[in-house]
């Protein structure tokens, strides 16, 4: 079962469908392939037919019904079924060594075909693993899909030199200097390389509506270029499969299906899975759809981020039939991947761009921050300011009595009804793109902002952001709001595609240019400075202790498989912020990121650096896919290069969910440590482990020079894992290593409480009298595996 299997409850075959019912069609179990070729089965590795399309005799003289349960030398010859099983037994993924060149003789006729190799999982199985009949091991179980297209006329080029046809092009993509200049030469390369009459390059929005953003096209046609088409045009299991298999050919829309015989495969009794499939019958809504638009032949090619559809280059053809060669596909399909390629680099390269400008300006800010003898609000709104931060159309803030803006201007009383509006939803970034939808009650003119970001801060102080409204003109592809007319079919009505793709174009008002989850993130990030700042200035102890409290006792995300606490508990004697710090958060790829850290220093200095530090730790763990030592380095050549001058203890460690040969799901910690104290783990039983490095590094801010070890330790389901700072475990009356043991021995002890809990008792067992150091720490329990 596909992973779209399981997000989408599919009709029954056989189920009518209309665009009523579309979006549930199971498009990759048709039943049917498209006539230019012939599909067989095969059951893998005894290579007996099990399934095969009923045009088989046009391509082997062999009919069809002669054919399921004989030997694949039988259907094929014997030269020709060897080279399929040769490939199909090679190493490595079958698809990369396509197509396997074989000569089938029809009636006496040698017939050059390509033959295209998948395997199609159909079920799985388990088999003894050595250890004794319970010791088995889950294996998929599978058939060979043999897929064969007539190489009719000369072939254009052999497979192996896909590159040499399109290196030109290549060339180009990596000279190009801007997007529309890369959209630009895929469309007119692959134009020409397929002979298409209409290629064009199609982006997607966040909702997977679509927009033509370069099209290369025959003279006479009109124009698609910059015409958006709403993201029902193609439907959620569509777009999946366009994830797995990047490339498809209707070579004639008005081909009749081919059927598979026997419908059901005869091991899971179900439809053969035709997902990899180069052939698949496809919907018959998309077939009416492209009828409706005047194509006669289709092409689409993937354009991933990731593992993400991006986009798609479709291709489309209005004077007959149009069936490119495999080859030739092939050739096309490599330069979408180009471009997939290229697109990311671009795109990375201008994200990353505007993160370190976003990134100096917070830094610049945070330490500017630290003048006491200037006003916060002033810091804040000069240059560089808060508008370098996020680009709106003007800023207000009040902090510590002051009040100031910046760009245009926003009434202060409406300023101040919007921040309470804010402030009342409890969350510590409040942003909205339609002000007056969400909050009808305040009377926000859209010019001014229809559009607001704010950050509530303790005691009715805020920053808030503004834009005005952004009327859009969208140009659709036809009317986004009547995407079906209704036909009568007997005494039946039902609803098909619309046949209409005249530009439409659509006014969108009422809404400013959306905020970005990367926006949303920096200025998340600004608002942890700002509380660490309000503490730094106030003059109150305990104003100050609360503020720090706002700033570092944020709440962790807490995944379905982890329970985690945090705490820190600053330093009674000194009543004044110090440099520990921890940080949790979660990566886009389900990991957990652990931070622990301690600055040298206990003073308004040390607090500014700890805030530094575990803003640009955060900015570059995030989504890069780096390992914790990686990001140490880069944290302490980041130091140097910023001339920060500073020292810290850090560990960084990342927890994954995998799974072992057996399916079953493993935690692993992979954990790096710059001068930082090891990680504890106890186990169910109390069993407990100091998880110590062969070498611990040197403090970040040493020398950057210095390479940094990782370390990983598979971790069981059901222990407690701890990450902390040295006030825990050292004491003027004892010496490190009893510390240690202590700690060990409490959490022991405390395993069996709620990880809430257990901190407080951890802390409160540990410092009966209170901490005569800062400390942080942050604990982690895994949850049990569910049986």
């Amino acid at each position: 079962m596909t992973d779209v299997d399981r997000e989408i409850e599919f009709l029954a075959p056989g189920t009518p469908i209309d665009l009523s019912n579309c979006e549930r069609e199971p498009i990759h179990i048709p039943g049917s392939i498209q006539p230019r070729g012939v599909l067989i089965a095969v059951s893998d590795p005894d290579w007996v037919v099990q399934q095969v399309s009923a045009n088989l005799a046009d391509l082997t003289g062999v009919a069809w019904q002669d054919a399921i349960g004989r030997p694949l030398a039988d259907v094929l010859g014997v030269a020709a079924a060897g080279a399929v099983i040769r490939s199909a037994s090679a190493f490595g993924d079958l698809r990369e060594r396509n197509p396997v060149e074989v000569t089938l003789d029809l009636d006496g006729d040698p017939v050059p075909v390509d033959a295209l190799l998948h395997r199609a999982i159909v079920e799985r199985g388990t088999v003894d693993a050595g250890d004794g009949p319970v010791a088995t091991q889950e294996l998929p179980v599978s058939s060979l899909v043999v897929e064969l297209e007539p190489a009719r006329g000369p072939r254009p080029f052999s497979f192996p030199n896909t590159y040499q046809a399109v290196r030109g092009t290549v060339a180009e993509l990596n000279r190009a200097s801007s997007l529309p200049e890369l959209y630009d030469i895929t469309a007119r390369a692959v134009r020409s390389l397929t002979g298409f009459d209409r290629v064009m390059v199609y982006r997607y929005d966040a909702d997977y509506n679509g927009e033509v953003v370069a099209e290369a096209k025959r003279e006479d046609l009109n124009s698609f270029l910059g015409l958006h088409y709403p993201a029902s045009d193609i439907p959620a299991q569509a777009r999946a499969l366009y994830e797995k298999n990047w490339i498809r050919l209707i070579s004639d829309v008005d081909y009749a299906p081919v059927p598979i015989h026997p419908v059901e495969h005869p091991v899971t009794g179900r439809p053969l899975d035709l997902t990899y499939s180069t052939l698949r019958s496809v919907s018959p809504i998309h077939v009416e759809y492209l009828h409706n638009m005047g194509v006669r032949a289709s092409m689409s090619i993937s354009l991933l981020r990731g593992d993400k559809l991006w986009g798609l280059i479709a291709c489309h053809h209005y004077s007959g039939p149009h069936a490119p060669p495999y080859a030739t596909r092939a050739a096309a399909e490599f330069l979408g991947s180009t471009l997939s390629v290229r697109l990311i680099d671009r795109v990375a390269e201008d994200e990353v761009q505007r993160a370190l400008r976003v990134r100096s300006t917070l830094t610049t800010l945070t330490a500017a921050a630290l003048d006491e003898d200037r006003a916060l609000s002033e810091t804040l709104l000069g240059r560089p300011g808060l508008l370098d931060v996020l680009d709106a159309d003007g800023v207000v803030v009040h902090l510590q009595g002051h009040r100031g803006s910046a760009g245009a201007e926003l009434p202060q009383a409406l300023a101040d009804d919007i921040a309470a509006w804010a402030a009342a939803r409890g969350d510590d970034v409040v942003a909205t793109d339609a002000l007056a939808t969400d909050a009808p009650h305040l009377p926000a003119p859209t010019e001014v902002a229809c559009g607001v970001l704010v950050l509530p801060l303790p005691e009715g102080q805020y920053v808030l952001w503004f834009r005005g409204e952004a009327v859009r003109h969208i140009d659709w592809g036809g009317d986004p709001h009547n995407k079906a007319i209704a036909e009568r079919e007997g005494d039946e009505v039902r609803l098909s595609p619309r046949k209409s793709f005249d530009r439409w174009r659509e006014t969108v008002r009422g809404r400013s240019e959306p905020w970005t989850a990367q926006e949303v993130a920096e200025v998340t990030e600004l608002r942890t400075h700002l509380l660490e700042a309000l503490y730094a200035r106030s003059r109150s102890i305990v104003r100050a202790a609360e503020t720090l409290q706002r700033s570092l006792l944020s709440e962790p995300p807490e995944p379905d498989h982890l329970e985690v606490g945090v705490r820190y508990v600053p330093a009674a004697r000194e009543a004044q912020v110090g440099g520990d710090w921890y940080d949790v958060f979660r990566q886009p790829d389900g990991s957990t990121m652990l931070v622990i850290g301690d600055v040298v220093g206990h003073d308004t200095q040390a607090a500014a650096t700890m805030a530094q530090l575990r803003g640009l730790l955060r900015g570059i763990a995030y989504d890069n896919g780096a390992g914790p030592a990686s990001v140490l380095s880069r944290l302490d050549a980041t130091i140097e290069g910023l001339a920060l001058g500073a020292m810290a203890t850090v560990l960084v460690g990342r927890l994954e969910q995998t799974a072992d040969e057996r399916g079953r799901g493993v935690t692993r910690l992979r954990w790096a440590s710059a001068g930082h104290l090891p990680p504890l783990v106890v186990a169910p039983d109390g069993t407990q482990r100091l998880l110590e490095s062969a070498r611990p590094g040197l403090l970040l801010g040493v020398d950057p020079s210095l390479p940094r070890t990782e370390y990983e330790a598979e971790i069981e389901r059901g222990s407690t894992l701890l990450l902390y700072t040295d006030g825990l475990v050292e004491r003027r009356d004892q010496v490190f290593d009893d510390g240690v043991d202590l700690l060990g021995e409490a959490l022991a002890d405390l395993r069996g409480l709620p990880v809430e809990q257990l901190c407080d008792r951890l802390i409160a067992r540990l410092m009966p009298e209170g901490a005569e150091d800062d400390v942080a720490l942050v604990a982690v329990r895994l949850r049990p595996q569910e049986r």
